[in-house]
């Protein structure tokens, strides 16, 4: 009878073993692939197993737990290693999770290019940089792209799908079905622009965000209950553009109806704020009443985001026509 591990549908490598690192071989393995996770020390692979496996054995408990296979015989789909060829070995898609450094990661694809055949995904994790600025120059750049998870990658399944102009229609393609075999939502964006789609969005909403409160509006808290009990509810099932669609009689009829007075508001709206000073210091005391910045209250105030996420993805599935 096979074993759990030699049953699995692949090889992915995890380069870096950090929080996106780990949620990353969490998901791959939940969809039964092998898993090797790489970093560069030995003792960071060592304390990244052992965090994989208090939270499986916790959201194995609680029923939380990802995919059809048992805590166990996940976790025996992971294993670490410090050798970045042993890591590689095997593997047709390799997820990139080093931090948020050009350099750093320019480095570390380059000698992934050096390493790996004509058949094996390059993917980076990145969740600004271009894919001009990380693949440009490299012999397998028709391999290479941006897949960016949103934080936390194993409770928010979208994924953006960022392409190099170089990069293969195939690997979109490939990249595209892997995400949605491991339970992720991909999209796919034609072409590279700077902040991707969702932190251009999220920008946007916070630089407004800031100047109402900047200009005192609304106070700090009064703004994220205008998100968290307001369009946060929506859109949690739908997006904006049907937002629009459903609030009118389609979407032409919204237009129709709201066009005037939206670019009369959007023409009031002020400069990109500094996201200092004063209103830096209010924002902060604001958030601090409700979450100290201490890590032990942070890091508790994280695990009640992501309990509330993984209820929230279970009433979605549930609701949602498939």
């Amino acid at each position: 009878m096979a074993s759990p591990a030699s049953s699995a549908p692949g090889g992915v490598a995890v380069v870096g073993s950090g929080l996106i690192g780990r949620s990353w071989a969490m998901l791959f393995a939940s969809a039964g692939f092998k898993v090797k996770l790489y970093d560069i020390e030995q003792q960071q692979v060592t304390y990244a197993l052992d965090s994989i496996r208090k939270e499986m054995k916790l959201l194995e408990q609680s029923g939380s737990l990802k995919g059809s296979r048992g805590a166990e015989e996940q976790l025996s789909l992971i294993s670490g290693c410090s050798d970045i060829r042993e890591a590689v070995e095997g593997a047709l898609h390799v997820q990139e999770c080093v931090p948020e450094n050009l350099e750093l990661k320019k480095q570390l694809f380059a000698q992934l290019d050096g390493i790996v055949g004509d058949q094996v995904v390059l993917s980076s994790s990145s969740s600004c940089l271009l894919p001009t600025r990380l693949f440009s120059g490299l012999v397998h750049v028709k391999q290479c792209l941006v897949a960016h998870p949103v934080n936390p990658p194993y409770y928010v399944p979208l994924v953006e799908l960022v392409p190099h102009p170089e990069t293969a229609p195939a690997t979109v393609d490939r990249t595209y079905a892997l995400m949605r075999k491991i339970g992720q939502s991909p999209v796919r964006l034609t072409k590279e622009v700077d902040g991707f789609a969702l932190n251009r969005l999220q920008y946007a909403i916070i630089s407004e965000a800031w100047r109402l409160v900047e200009e005192g509006v609304v106070s700090p808290g009064d703004l994220d209950l205008v998100m968290s009990d307001g369009l946060g509810m929506r859109y949690a099932f739908i997006g904006p553009l049907e937002t629009m669609h459903l609030n009118a009689e389609g979407m032409l009829s919204y237009c129709g109806r709201y066009s005037e007075g939206m670019k009369r508001v959007l023409k009031t709206f002020g400069p990109v704020p500094e996201f200092s000073g004063a209103a830096a210091e209010k924002v902060h005391q604001a958030m601090c009443v409700k979450v100290p910045d201490d890590p032990e209250h942070l890091a508790a105030r994280r695990e009640w985001r992501d309990r509330c996420l993984m209820r929230l993805a279970r009433l979605k599935s549930q609701l949602q026509p498939q």
